[in-house]
Formats: C-alpha cells, sequence, structure tokens
C-alpha cells in the first residue's frame, strides 16, 4: 500500500506523509501508551472540575463565605492592600474630652445580597498596625477661639488622607462626630466650634464631607454605636448561616408581620469607667409601661433603628436600650462615698465632741479598704484619717444607698426605666471596671461567676496591706496594676458587685457575663458601630448594579462557558471531520485513478485503434 501525503500551500506551505507501516501503529496503540493516555484523560478533567466545574476551592470557599468573612474580621492583621480598586474608604474622628483620634476604615466591595451588611474593618498600615492617629487636647478646649477648629483637626486628616489612595478621597465618607467634652460647652460655643470645621475642610480635603457629616452626638447615640460595634465584630449580625450562637424571637419595631422574627441572640454592653456607667442591650418583645410617665421617660433611652440597607426590609430592625448614668464610674463612686464619709464624720464629731478621724493616732475604720490600709481624704482644711478593716460584705451594705434605688417597677439606678431582660436567653459583656475589677489583681476575668468572685474579693479584703504589698512587688497581679488599683480594689469589687446585682438586678447565678478588655484580640471603638450606622445605604449602590447585570450575568457566564469549552470542542471535531473527509476524498480519488489505469479499461490500447476522441470543455 503506498503513502497517505498531506499538503497545504496556505498560508504556508508545508507537507507530510505516513507511510502504512507508521499508520497502523498510530491507530493500535500498546498497552503503555493507553495507560499514558488515560492518565492525561484523568489529569485534565480533574483540571476541568477544579478550574471550571466549580467544585474547586473557590466554590467551597464561596458556600463559607460568611465564616470567612466572619474569620477575617477577627484574624485578619494584615497591612490592607491600597492597590485594591475594589477597596472603598472611610473615616471618623473622635472628638473626645482629652483628646481627638482618626479611625480609617475600609471594606470590600458588596457582594449584592441585601441580606448582609457591609464587612467594615480597620485599615492597617504596612507594618500591619491600624491606621489611629490620637492629638490633644480635645477640641472643646478652643471654645473661645473657634476659628482654629480647622487648623487643630487638620492633622488627623492630613494623616488619614496620606493612607488613603488619592483616586479614593473623593468618594471616601468623612465622619467628625463630638461626644462628652463637647456636650458640657453652650450650644453657642458647640455650633461656632462645627461650623468653622463645615467651612473650611472641603476647601483643603477632597473627601466626602457634607454640613451634617459633623456634629455633637448624644449620649444615648454613642452607646448605641458601641454595641452596633461590639455585635458586628461578635458576628451576630449575620443571620444567613447559624454557627451555633443562641437565637431569640422578636417582635420587629414598626414591622406589621404576625409572626416573631428568629434571628441570633445579640449581647448586651455593661461598660463602668471611672466617671460613668452605662448599659446597653436589645430588647427583642414589644414592652409595656406603667404610666404615662414612664412610656415618656423610655423614648429617650430605646433607639429603634435599622442596620440594614433596605427599609422595607425588618431583618436588620433592631430596638436597643441604652442608658448612661454620670456619677456611677468606679472613681465618681469613690468619690462619693468620701465626701459622704466627711459629712457624716464632721457632723458627728461636732454633735459629740469628738475629734474621731482628725488626726492619725484615732483614724476612721473603712470596710471597703484593705485591712491595715492607712489612707487620708478630703482638703487640707477637713483632712480625715482612715484605717482600712477589709470587710467586704459590710463595704456592700455601706455602698448600697450610693445606687439611688427606688421601689418602681422596671428600674435600675437612680430610678431609671429598666426594660426586663430576658436572663434566660440573654449575655452580656462587661467592659472597663467590670474587667479590671475581676482581673487586674483577682485574675478571674473571662466568665463571671458571683460566687467564686464574692470569695476572692472577700479573701482580698481581709488580707493585710503589707503582704499585698508584698504581692505587688513580687509580680503576682496584671502588669497594668499599680499602687492604686491596690488600694481601690476592695471598694471598687463592692461596687462592681452592687451595681451588677443590686442596680441592674442580675441575679447571683447569672452564668452569661463575660467580663473582657478586647472582643476576639481588638480594641472595639464606638466609631466601628458609628461608621457601620452611617454608611448603612452605600450597599444600593451595589445591589442596584448587581440586578442591572444579573439580567445578563447568566448569559454571560454560558458564553464565557461556551468560549472555553464547548466552542473548542466544536471547533476540534469540525477540524477531525474535515481531516477524515479530506482522508476520504483522497482514497476514493485515488481508487478512481487506479481503475482509469488497469488494461480492462482501455481496450483500445490493444487493439491498436486510434484514441477515442475526447471532448473538450473550455
Amino acid at each position: 500500500m503506498g503513502r497517505i501525503s498531506f499538503s497545504c500551500l496556505f498560508p504556508a506551505s508545508w507537507h507530510f506523509s505516513l507511510s502504512s507501516q507508521v499508520l497502523p501503529r498510530l491507530l493500535i496503540p500498546s498497552f503503555r501508551q493507553l495507560v499514558v493516555i488515560g492518565l492525561l484523560v484523568c489529569v485534565i478533567g480533574l483540571l476541568y472540575l477544579l478550574l471550571f466545574a466549580g467544585e474547586g476551592p473557590a466554590s467551597w470557599i464561596r458556600k463559607d463565605n460568611g465564616f470567612h468573612r466572619r474569620l477575617a474580621r477577627v484574624t485578619d492583621v494584615d497591612a490592607t492592600d491600597t492597590s485594591n480598586p475594589n477597596l472603598n474608604y472611610g473615616l471618623v474622628v473622635d472628638c473626645g474630652s482629652s483628646g481627638s483620634r482618626v479611625f480609617v476604615y475600609c471594606w470590600p466591595r458588596h457582594n449584592g445580597n441585601p441580606h448582609e451588611l457591609l464587612d467594615i474593618r480597620q485599615m492597617r498600615d504596612q507594618h500591619r498596625k491600624p491606621v489611629v492617629m490620637k492629638i490633644k487636647p480635645g477640641l472643646s478646649e478652643l471654645a473661645k477661639t473657634p476659628e482654629k477648629a480647622s487648623d487643630y483637626i487638620y492633622p488627623l486628616l492630613s494623616f488619614a488622607a496620606l493612607h488613603i489612595p488619592k483616586n479614593k478621597h473623593q468618594e471616601t465618607p468623612l465622619y467628625i462626630l463630638c461626644t462628652a467634652g463637647m456636650r458640657i460647652l453652650p450650644e453657642s460655643q458647640q455650633e461656632a466650634l462645627l461650623e468653622d470645621l463645615r467651612t473650611d475642610i472641603p476647601v483643603h480635603f477632597n473627601f466626602l464631607f457634607s454640613d451634617s457629616h459633623v456634629e455633637v452626638i448624644s449620649g444615648k447615640q454613642e452607646g448605641v454605636y458601641a454595641w452596633i460595634g461590639i455585635n458586628f465584630v461578635l458576628g451576630r449580625f449575620n443571620h444567613v448561616h447559624n454557627d451555633g450562637d443562641g437565637v431569640v424571637e422578636v417582635n420587629v419595631p414598626g414591622g406589621d408581620q404576625q409572626e416573631a422574627l428568629l434571628r441570633k441572640r445579640t449581647a448586651g454592653v455593661l461598660d463602668m469607667g471611672g466617671v460613668s456607667t452605662q448599659i446597653a442591650y436589645e430588647v427583642p418583645k414589644t414592652v409595656s409601661f406603667v404610666s404615662p410617665q414612664q412610656e415618656e421617660v423610655a423614648k429617650n433611652l430605646l433607639a429603634e433603628f435599622n442596620l440594614g440597607c433596605d427599609a422595607h426590609r425588618t431583618e436588620h430592625v433592631y430596638r436597643v436600650y441604652v442608658s448612661t448614668f454620670l456619677g456611677f464610674g468606679g472613681n465618681a463612686a469613690r468619690q462619693r462615698y468620701e465626701e459622704s464619709l466627711i459629712r457624716e464624720t464632721v457632723s458627728r464629731n461636732k454633735l459629740l465632741g469628738q475629734h474621731v478621724g482628725e488626726l492619725a493616732e484615732s483614724p476612721i475604720l473603712d470596710p471597703c479598704l484593705p485591712t491595715d490600709l492607712q489612707d487620708e481624704i478630703g482638703p487640707s482644711t477637713k483632712r480625715l484619717y482612715l484605717r482600712g478593716s477589709g470587710d467586704f460584705d459590710q463595704c456592700r451594705q455601706i455602698l448600697q444607698p450610693f445606687l439611688n434605688r427606688t421601689n418602681d417597677t422596671h428600674t435600675s439606678l437612680s430610678g431609671i426605666y429598666q426594660p426586663a431582660i430576658d436572663y434566660g436567653n440573654s449575655q452580656f459583656y462587661g467592659f472597663s471596671e467590670f474587667y479590671y475589677c475581676t482581673e487586674d489583681v483577682l485574675r478571674m476575668g473571662g466568665d463571671y461567676n458571683a460566687s467564686k468572685y464574692t470569695q476572692a474579693a472577700k479573701g482580698y479584703c481581709a488580707t493585710q496591706w503589707k503582704t499585698l504589698k508584698e504581692r505587688f512587688d513580687s509580680g503576682l497581679y496584671a502588669s497594668h496594676a499599680d499602687l492604686h488599683r491596690l488600694k481601690y480594689q476592695c471598694f471598687k469589687s463592692a461596687w462592681m458587685y452592687e451595681v451588677l446585682h443590686s442596680g441592674f438586678s442580675f441575679p447571683t447565678n447569672y452564668k452569661n457575663l463575660k467580663t473582657a478588655l478586647l472582643v476576639y484580640d481588638k480594641e472595639v471603638q464606638w466609631t466601628l458601630g458609628a461608621i457601620l450606622y452611617r454608611t448603612r445605604f452605600l450597599p444600593l449602590r451595589d445591589i442596584q448594579q448587581e440586578s442591572l447585570k444579573g439580567t445578563h450575568s447568566h448569559w454571560r457566564h454560558s458564553f464565557s462557558f461556551v468560549n472555553n469549552h464547548y466552542l473548542f470542542l466544536a471547533c476540534f471535531f469540525i477540524v477531525l471531520l474535515s481531516i477524515m473527509l479530506y482522508l476520504l476524498r483522497l482514497r476514493r480519488i485515488h481508487r478512481h485513478a487506479a481503475q482509469a489505469y488497469t488494461p480492462s479499461s482501455v481496450p483500445w490500447l490493444e487493439e491498436g485503434l486510434g484514441s477515442p476522441t475526447l471532448p473538450i470543455n473550455l
């Protein structure tokens, strides 16, 4: 048998041929070749499944999208990739009483799912540190020179501008929110400072900034923002995936649905600072009031808001109770206690003609100080000397009147309205003094147990001050504990206990309180809740874009799939079919030519006749 030849003159000349001996070996491969071909097919199939069929690692990540997002919020400490064009930025300036801080936040483009919130997190610089800058003193110190307010804030905004890509400045929202220091100023001075910021900032910076972006927020707003920030970091606003957190039935405020909404249980917040104490928690069920006066008071303490971007959806509607108690912080309570002690001692000494406490040799016994600790209180004209007797239970009893409790139902400190708490299905986090009192000295931070806490506090109060000093010098207490903490730990332990159990009425067997300094090893600022709330409508833009693209997305995906797979296979089979047809045509021509030139087919040659006349077509 002859050779099979292939040739082509366009676009370039090429020619090759296969002999009849080589062709069978190609058409009938050996067992080894079959194994190799089979392995190649398996590898190609696996690559196809992993890369294109949607069942590979990418699809696994998409299925656990919520988990990975939450994990990123918890553990992500990598530097922010400022080259990512899909990353958005936002600024919040916290103008506090002692200073101002700017926080830079960032978030990826919203995924278009109206059930989910923006995935906001703190921006981190190239050293993986949060992009934060603080200056002193507070903005309120410029009350008499309001024209300097913009100069005061300029270093903070310049610092933030250096970290945010310049092409993103115009779409980066800037919020300047002032707290306690500004609240105490007269309204005219507040407005003068804010007006200078509203006028000058747009001249020097290209951030997304309007008059409503700078304001003095109330204590209620600050408390709501803190509650939002903590629950966001805890992942309690993610209602799509159930990862083991408790659930609660909610009567949505303003909702017209008949059935209660079942969603993740949020965490309440207890925060005791040096001056004030604050409580914030969700009120899932509709509350009733005993009087119109109580209802009027409750309106100022209950905040109802929608964290979602769609006002018609109720899954992110919350009713939160927030109350701040000035004078109920640890240091302020101690000051009130000492002032009361001075008044009572002076009155008693004057009435009985005594001089108790006026000399170090005849001190007043204070059960709220560790045993044998000597202390001095009051101004120089009314100096009193104290000596600790270290009686925790007696200290608690003495402190109870300072709670200003009343006999009214649903009230707490100073008779302030407090809606009922479902202690059987709730969770609270205690910050600041709630953590310091349990951890700094007693080393019991974390899950709170009232029985163990009282035993440890009793033991501490009853311990000799000399022994406590020796333990302190030996480094047995927390690294940030100081002598001030040691002196007033007994008092603050009793005060925290009374505020929690007598003031807020938490049962002594309550098991769902965690005292903490950080949430997932991060300091959670109220500014996180502020930007989450104030940018809640931003996802609408991305959702609308997704919906516009949605009608074409399936077609585009299918077209891409055809381009990548079916079109390739179709072209391959067309080429293969063309080659087979070409081979068949060559074989037919070869057979016809062989038949045309056999002796039996040309009798006129044998007979010696002339060649027949052939028609010629021109």
